[in-house]
C-alpha cells in the first residue's frame, strides 16, 4: 500500500509545522493591539484578516506546488495560473471575502520567457475571469537552490463585517453541500507523480492515459475556481447576500476530511452522498494500492469546495449558472468526528471515519 509519507509528504508533520506557525503568527498581533488594522484570531481560517474600520482586510498565501513539475515535463504551462488564483481566492473567500488582488512569486532555476509567458498569461485569463489584479510580483533566479520552478501568491480581499463568515452558527442537523471538482486542483500532486513513476515509468506523463489524452493532460487539468460564483451568493463588496451560507470550507491539503473539521466547531459530520471521485484517482487508488482512508486524507476525491447551509436550492441555482454542479452530501452532527460513505476503489460504500 503506497501512502503520501513514502511519496515524501509528511502530513502530520505539516500539521503540526503549521500549528506552530500560527501560533509564532498569533504572538505578533499584540503589536497592533488598539491600533487600525488589528489582527482577527481566526483558529482554522483558510485566511487571515485585519481590522479596517467598516471592513476586514483578509489575506493569504499559497502555491501550485509540485504540480508544475508535470508542467515542466510536457513544456504545457498555460494552465497553472487558473491553479494558483484557485488556491488564494478561495481561500479568501471561505471568511466571505471579495479577493481584490495578488502578487506572484517565481523562483526558478533558470529564468525562460517559454516558461514565465505561459505562467503569467494563464493567471492573467484567470484573474480578468474572477476581477482579481496582479498587483506585483517578483522572478528570483535561484540556480543552486531551485530545481525546476516554484511559484507561489498572495491574495488580498476585503469583506464587510456583518458579512464576516466564521462558523459560530453552524448546528446538528445543518445540511452540507459539495461543489463538484472533476481533478486534483493543486494538492497531492507528489503522491500522483509517485505512483505513475513507479508504475509507468520515465515520462509517464507523455504515456496514454485514454485514446484521446495522455496522463500529463488529464493531471494538468486545471483548477476550477469557486470564488466568483460564492461572491455572488455572497455578495461583493457593498452587495447584499442572496442567501445564508454558514461555513466554507476549501478542500485543499488534507482532503475533506481535513478541511471539514474547521469550520464544525465542536460537531462532526455524516457524509452519505458524496460525488464519485474523478476516474484518474480511482485509477491511481488502483495502481499504487492506496488505500481509501489515505485517498480522501490526500486527494479531494471530487469535492473542492464544502458548505453549511440550509438554502440549498438557491445555491444549486447560482452554481449552474457557473457550470459547477452542486449537491447535498450529509448533515452536521452532534457526535464529533468525521464519517463518510466512500466511493474509493478499495472501500467503496464502506463507512469511514476520521477523528
Amino acid at each position: 500500500m503506497t501512502t503520501y509519507k513514502q511519496s515524501g509528504v509528511n502530513i502530520d508533520a505539516g500539521d503540526r509545522c503549521s500549528a506552530l506557525a500560527y501560533d509564532a503568527a498569533k504572538k505578533t498581533f499584540v503589536g497592533r493591539k488598539n491600533m487600525f488594522g488589528k489582527p482577527v484570531k481566526l483558529d482554522g481560517g483558510f485566511s487571515g484578516a485585519l481590522d479596517f474600520g467598516n471592513f476586514y482586510l483578509v489575506q493569504n498565501s499559497d502555491g501550485v506546488g509540485s504540480k508544475i513539475a508535470v508542467a515542466q515535463a510536457l513544456g504545457k504551462f498555460n494552465t497553472l495560473g487558473y491553479d494558483l488564483l484557485a488556491m488564494v481566492a478561495d481561500d479568501a473567500v471561505c471568511l466571505g471575502a471579495e479577493t481584490i488582488s495578488i502578487t506572484n512569486t517565481i523562483d526558478t532555476e533558470k529564468v525562460s520567457v517559454k516558461v514565465i509567458k505561459p505562467l503569467m498569461e494563464g493567471l492573467k485569463r484567470a484573474c480578468l475571469e474572477q476581477k482579481v489584479v496582479i498587483a506585483g510580483g517578483e522572478i528570483g533566479e535561484m540556480p543552486d537552490l531551485v530545481k525546476g520552478t516554484i511559484w507561489n501568491a498572495d491574495a488580498v480581499g476585503i469583506v464587510e463585517k456583518k458579512k464576516l463568515i466564521t462558523g459560530r452558527d453552524v448546528r446538528p442537523g445543518d445540511k452540507i453541500i459539495s461543489l463538484c471538482s472533476p481533478g486534483f486542483r493543486a494538492n497531492g500532486f507528489s503522491l500522483v507523480r509517485h505512483i505513475l513513476k513507479n508504475k509507468l515509468g520515465e515520462g509517464w506523463e507523455r504515456k496514454p492515459y485514454s485514446v484521446s489524452k495522455t496522463w500529463g493532460e488529464i493531471i494538468l487539468m486545471p483548477s476550477l475556481i469557486y470564488s466568483a460564483a460564492l461572491l455572488e451568493l455572497l455578495g461583493r463588496y457593498g452587495q447584499k447576500s442572496i442567501c445564508t451560507i454558514k461555513a466554507l470550507a476549501h478542500v485543499t491539503g488534507g482532503g475533506i476530511p481535513g478541511n471539514i473539521v474547521r469550520i464544525l466547531g465542536h460537531f462532526g459530520a455524516d457524509l452519505d452522498e458524496l460525488w464519485p471521485p474523478d476516474e484518474s484517482m480511482l485509477k491511481l487508488q488502483e495502481y499504487g494500492k492506496v488505500k481509501d482512508e489515505e485517498a480522501y486524507r490526500v486527494w479531494n476525491m471530487g469535492t473542492g469546495m464544502i458548505m453549511i447551509s440550509n438554502e440549498f436550492s438557491k445555491i444549486a441555482a447560482i452554481m449552474k449558472k457557473h457550470h459547477i454542479q452542486a449537491k447535498i452530501i450529509g448533515t452536521v452532527s452532534k457526535k464529533p468526528g468525521v464519517r463518510l460513505r466512500s466511493q474509493g476503489y478499495f472501500s467503496k460504500g464502506k463507512v469511514l471515519e476520521f477523528k
